[in-house]
C-alpha cells in the first residue's frame, strides 16, 4: 500500500515512512485514521472496490484527514499503543494480528453497528468536505487518476438515502450530501489525469492483494469468485491460499510450488510457502523460503518477524539461530515499532538464552503497548535489576518506568 500511496503522502507534506497502513479483518466498508499517522482500512472496503483508483481515492481522503488534523483520538494512551490496542479501544473488542503474514488485524465485526462507535468514528460534514478537497489535491499532485474517488462515492451515494440503521458503515461515519458530491465531481473532472487509470503493474498487484485477502479471510468464497476455468494469476493465488487455509496440505504446497516455478522472483509467493510449511509443522523446511523472500524484499518487516519466529521455533538452544532471530527482530522493529508480537518473540529468544534482563525488558515493552501497566512496571523493574547498570537497555527500562510514573 505504501508503494502506491507514497506520492500522495509526499504531496500532503508527510513522509511515506511515517504513515502506517493497517488492515482490519472486517467485512464492513470503512476506513479511519487514529493514534497518529495510522490509516486503518477494513478488508470489506478493499473487497468492495473494483479498481485500484477507488482504493487510492479513499486513501487520499484519509490522508486529507491526517493533514487537516482531524484525527480520531481517545485517551492519551492510544498515541503510544499497539495497533491491536488501538483497534480494541476504537472498535470495542480486543483485537489481535490475524491471518499470519496477511497483515490484517482482526476486528471480527463486533460492535460494528453500535451507536457509540458511529459517533466516535464520525467526522463532521465540514471535515469530510475538507478531506475530499485535500485528497483531490494530493491525487493531482501525485499524478494519480482521481476518478476512483468519484466512482467510489457514487457507489456510496445511494446508501445515504437509506435509514441510518441500514446504511453501510462508511456512510454512517463519512456523511455524504449532494453539495459534497458536486464539489468532488467538479474537482475530479478538472484534473488532467481524470480517466487515465493507474500503471498496469500497480493494477496487477492490486488484484493479487484482493485475491490474497479473499483466500485468507473467506477461502470458501474462492470457488465462487474465480470460476474453474479462470487461469489468471489472482485466481491461482487465491486457490493456493484457500487450500492452505482449508488444511489441504499436499494441494496447497503443489499450488504454491507451481506459482514459484513461474514467478521465482515474487517475494510474497516465497513468504506464503514459508507460512504454509510453518503451519503444516515443517518449520525447518520453511527457513529457505523466508530467506529467499527477504533477499527479494529486504524492507518487508512482517516477513522478518515470521522468519525470526521460525528460527526461534527450530533453535533447540542453538545460540546462532537465536542471535539471528534477534537480529531480524531488531531490523523489523525499525518499521514495526508497535508490534506486540515482535516484543513477545524477542522476550522468547532472550529467555531461551537465559538472558533474564533483556527478556524482562521486552515483556515490559509488550505489556506497555497492550496497556497492561502493572505488569509492564514489574517487568521493567526486574529488567533494571538484571541489566548492566548504565547500559542502553538499562536506560530503556528506566524510560518505561518514568513513563508509567507520569501516566
Amino acid at each position: 500500500m505504501t508503494k502506491w500511496s507514497s506520492d500522495i503522502i509526499r504531496a500532503a507534506g508527510l513522509s511515506p515512512q511515517s504513515v502506517n497502513f493497517i488492515f482490519i479483518d472486517d467485512r464492513q466498508i470503512n476506513a479511519f485514521v487514529a493514534g497518529g499517522q495510522n490509516v486503518f482500512l477494513y478488508t470489506g472496503l478493499i473487497d468492495r472496490t473494483e479498481r485500484l483508483e477507488e482504493l487510492l481515492g479513499v486513501v487520499a481522503h484519509e490522508v486529507g484527514h491526517i493533514s487537516g488534523g482531524h484525527l480520531i483520538r481517545t485517551r492519551e494512551a492510544v498515541e503510544n499503543a499497539s495497533y491491536e490496542t488501538i483497534i480494541g479501544t476504537l472498535v470495542g473488542i480486543g483485537a489481535a494480528l490475524a491471518a499470519g503474514n496477511a497483515g490484517a488485524a482482526s476486528a471480527a465485526g463486533a460492535a460494528a453497528s453500535s451507536v457509540g462507535q458511529r459517533s466516535f468514528f464520525a467526522h463532521s460534514r465540514v471535515q469530510e468536505s475538507a478531506a475530499d478537497q485535500a485528497g483531490l489535491t494530493f491525487l493531482n499532485q501525485a499524478g494519480i487518476d482521481p476518478k476512483g474517488l468519484l466512482t467510489f462515492f457514487e457507489k456510496m451515494e445511494d446508501e445515504d438515502l437509506l435509514p441510518q440503521t441500514q446504511q453501510l458503515e462508511y456512510v454512517r461515519t463519512h456523511p455524504l450530501n449532494r453539495n459534497r458530491m458536486s464539489a468532488v465531481i467538479r474537482r475530479a473532472q478538472e484534473s488532467r489525469y481524470f480517466g487515465q487509470g493507474v500503471p498496469q503493474n500497480w493494477e496487477a498487484e492490486y488484484y493479487l492483494i484482493k485475491a490474497k485477502l479473499l483466500g485468507f479471510i473467506s477461502p470458501e468464497r474462492v470457488i465462487w469468485e474465480y470460476g474453474d476455468r479462470d487461469t489468471s494469476l489472482p485466481a491461482r493465488y487465491a486457490r493456493a491460499i484457500a487450500s492452505y487455509r482449508q488444511n489441504k496440505v499436499d494441494d496447497a504446497v503443489s499450488k504454491i510450488n507451481a506459482l514459484l516455478n513461474e514467478y521465482p522472483q515474487n517475494p510474497y509467493f516465497h513468504e506464503l510457502k514459508g507460512q504454509m510449511l510453518v503451519d503444516f509443522g515443517r518449520v525447518n523446511d520453511a527457513l529457505p523460503s523466508y530467506r529467499t523472500a527477504l533477499s527479494l524484499n529486504p524492507d518487508a518487516a512482517l516477513i522478518r518477524i515470521a522468519y525470526a519466529h521460525a528460527l526461534i521455533e527450530t533453535s533447540r538452544g542453538d545460540a546462532t539461530r537465536l542471535n539471528e532471530a534477534i537480529d531480524q527482530l531488531k531490523k523489523a522493529n525499525i518499521r514495526e515499532k508497535r508490534s506486540t508480537r515482535l516484543h513477545r518473540l524477542m522476550a522468547t529468544a532472550y529467555g531461551r538464552m537465559n538472558d533474564e534482563g533483556r527478556a524482562s525488558l521486552h515483556l515490559a515493552e509488550e505489556a506497555l503497548l497492550q496497556g497492561r501497566k502493572d505488569f509492564a512496571q514489574s517487568r521493567a523493574t526486574l529488567a533494571k535489576q538484571k541489566l548492566p547498570n548504565g547500559s542502553a537497555d538499562w536506560f530503556r527500562a528506566q524510560d518505561i518506568l518514568n513513563y508509567l510514573e507520569q501516566g
